[in-house]
């Protein structure tokens, strides 16, 4: 028998048999959750059903995260609605202030060996800590909220070898958006990216979770890093004690596509309009002002995201014909980084700080770009009009690619700054 991928692994445990790529299987579902953009259709499909009640309100998860603190009174009363229906159903609420459900999930819930599922495409995030971690509509999800399981294909992987040393402050941003701008925006379409090699060994869960985030903008099912001494050791810091065994897939496992990844000669990448796979070389780019700096979203907005930020800015200003907006993605985060001063050297530099939540990201409010504004933003997303205009334009690169620029007041490679 053939060695098995780190996502049949997974899901041939919580199937409680034997699966490979390509079984339709029914499995249970460890974590579900949904945020105040997709929670309510979820609640109404559930109610299409005939069901009222959650299959285990302590794994089901709500969190008021795109659009907070409400902007208009529809959102209030959608948040409303939200935290009445939460405590009437005894499931886990996280409201305003609390962070992104991306980030809260990572911090408080998810464990490896599981299948957690939400209501939202950068589900696949979770997969960094060992879970097979996907997004699904709501008519699915109300089904997982209701029964606690789902229905689904196991995916072929794709097989993501990462070797060689990040030189600082290439990171696991510039990764990513190498391998999304060699495969393609459908290059791993419904397959699992697993990500291993000494690199990926050497990273931190901060930077796993950066790889995983952006799985689905190549089309992936799900992003996978190997469970290993730093996710068992994080989860222990995290309140989720308890045997976890290692993971990572068989030397003789079989996948369907394989890329190689040389991290020891790349350089700052970054994503032009208005494709995430429009990729090229920070250096290729040649000046370019920036109207507006976004830093944060589920994709680089943790404490290890603001430090490197931090550690560029320090003594310096941001440009006086740019903005820069900073967005922790959780209250902890948001926490730390005033407790260990970066706060302040951000707010020194002349960065506005947003309270924790997606924000400018799905341009709700916090940051609406104007008509031909150009913005660089570590976010995940480049689509025209994601930031809330279709006439602006939206670059997406790593934190320490934003900070440079943000002190130019044009796009720059970062290697100009870290020393």
């Amino acid at each position: 028998m053939a060695g098995k991928t780190m996502a049949e692994k997974i899901l041939s445990h919580v199937a409680k048999k034997d699966v490979e790529a390509g079984d339709i299987i029914i499995v249970d579902v460890e974590t579900v959750f949904a945020h105040d953009g997709t929670a309510p259709l979820a609640f109404e499909e559930m109610k299409k059903m005939g069901v009222d009640t959650f299959f285990d309100p302590n794994k089901v998860v709500i969190v008021t995260d795109h659009t907070t603190p409400s902007p208009s009174e529809k959102i209030s009363n959608i948040h409303a609605f939200l935290r009445n229906y939460c405590r009437e159903n005894g499931c886990n609420f996280r409201g305003v202030g609390r962070g992104i459900g991306h980030q809260l999930l990572i911090e408080e819930f998810v464990k490896p060996w599981t299948v957690v599922l939400g209501a939202d495409s950068h589900t696949c995030t979770h997969g960094a800590l060992g879970a097979f971690a996907t997004g699904m509509g709501s008519t699915d999800i109300a089904g997982a909220m209701a029964f606690g399981k789902t229905w689904l294909k196991v995916p072929e992987s794709f097989k993501i070898l990462v070797e060689g040393e990040l030189k600082s402050p290439v990171s696991a941003k510039d990764v990513i958006l190498k391998i999304i701008g060699v495969i393609g925006a459908d290059g791993a379409t419904y397959m699992a990216m697993e990500f291993f090699g000494e690199t990926v060994n050497s990273m931190g869960i901060s930077e796993r979770l950066t790889l995983s985030n952006m799985a689905v903008e190549a089309g992936g099912k799900t992003g996978l890093c190997p469970v290993d001494g730093k996710t068992i050791k994080f989860l222990a810091e995290h309140r989720r004690k308890g045997f976890f065994k290692n993971l990572k897939p068989d030397q003789d496992a079989y996948f369907s596509k394989e890329i190689a990844i040389n991290a020891a000669e790349l350089e700052p990448m970054i994503a032009l309009p208005h494709t995430v796979d429009n990729v090229k070389a920070v250096s290729e780019v040649g000046e370019l002002d920036v109207d507006q700096v976004f830093i944060g979203t589920c994709t680089n907005g943790r404490f290890e995201d603001f430090e490197i930020v931090a550690k560029i800015l320090k003594g310096k200003k941001v440009a006086n014909d740019t903005r820069l907006l900073v967005q922790p993605a959780s209250w902890r985060v948001y926490l730390k980084i005033i407790e260990r001063g970066i706060a302040a050297t951000l707010i020194e530099a002349g960065a506005s700080i947003n309270p924790p939540g997606c924000g400018p990201c799905i341009g709700r409010h916090l940051g609406i770009l104007g008509d031909g504004e150009v913005c660089l933003s570590t976010q995940n997303r480049n689509f025209k009009g994601r930031m809330g205009n279709e006439k602006a334009y939206i670059y997406l690169s790593s934190p320490a690619t934003a900070a440079a620029s943000a002190i130019t007041g044009r796009i720059t490679d970062p290697r100009d700054f870290y020393h």
